[in-house]
């Protein structure tokens, strides 16, 4: 197969602002619960502690704090899907597909249960003036795809791709944004296996001042960022990627950039 290839040698790269958060424990109410796909559960939180929640990327991790299987409390990342200070409401995107202890947590909640936050501690907020993004993740990054997707705005071109289990799997986004989005389908015993994800990006043409986010199991996060970088010959300063979970490693992530 001939790889599509292009060139950020003319464009600048990318400013990546670091920006530091207070880092505050909240404490909040679940006040709705919607599964949106089978593998899928969506959690507003309420409560006057958000009044002064900040979360400026959408790839911005919070803590979550459930009870463990000892008397301490466990903690998990994940990304705030959506939030409105006004309103003081909160929403997280739980993956199912494991029994971990947040999973467990968001199986068993019900309106009116408590739940404690910390973060996020900071944003990596990238430059507003990047019009085209390449988006790659697995059901662990759909909220930070969702989001980013849904903040985008006009004249901006988005392409996404996203691994998961099946049709059913499948989420719609609302956006300004011109969204070309892929599926690629694996059973989530495969979910270490980078050949959907990989069989798809093979094929998107990345054209120049294109932003590539990644985020997945961490081998599959590296076996896509080693194929831009040593195949695609494409600059690292233009890729930021995460393992935003590691097969048999308990609240563990891998980071690039």
């Amino acid at each position: 197969m001939d790889t599509p290839q292009t060139s950020n040698s003319a464009v600048s790269a990318p400013r990546i602002e670091r920006v530091r958060h207070e880092l505050k424990r909240r404490s909040l109410t679940v006040t709705a619960i919607e599964r949106i796909t089978p593998g899928m559960l969506r959690i507003q939180l309420s409560g006057d502690d958000l009044s002064d929640f900040v979360s400026l990327a959408p790839d911005d991790h919070i803590k979550v704090l459930v009870p463990g299987a000892g008397e301490e409390m466990e903690r998990r990342d994940y990304t705030p899907r959506r939030y409105d200070t006004d309103a003081r409401t909160l929403v997280l995107d739980f993956a199912i597909h494991e029994a971990g202890p947040a999973t467990q947590w968001a199986l068993d909640a019900a309106v009116g249960d408590r739940l404690e936050i910390g973060g996020p501690r900071g944003s990596a907020v990238i430059s507003s003036d990047i019009e085209n993004w390449l988006l790659i993740g697995d059901e662990t990054a759909l909220p930070a795809i969702g989001r980013r997707i849904e903040e985008a705005g006009a004249g901006m071109n988005i392409t996404a791709i996203a691994a998961v289990a099946d049709v059913a799997e499948r989420q719609a986004f609302q956006t300004e944004a011109k969204l070309d989005m892929h599926w690629a389908y694996r059973p989530l015993s495969q979910a270490t296996d980078a050949s959907a994800l990989m069989n798809v990006l093979q094929s998107v043409d990345l054209l120049p001042g294109t932003f590539v986010w990644i985020a997945a199991e961490a081998s599959v996060m590296r076996a896509l960022r080693s194929y831009l970088v040593e195949e695609r010959s494409y600059p690292l300063s233009w890729i930021k990627a995460s393992g935003y979970w590691v097969k048999g490693k308990a609240d563990t992530t891998e980071k690039f950039d």
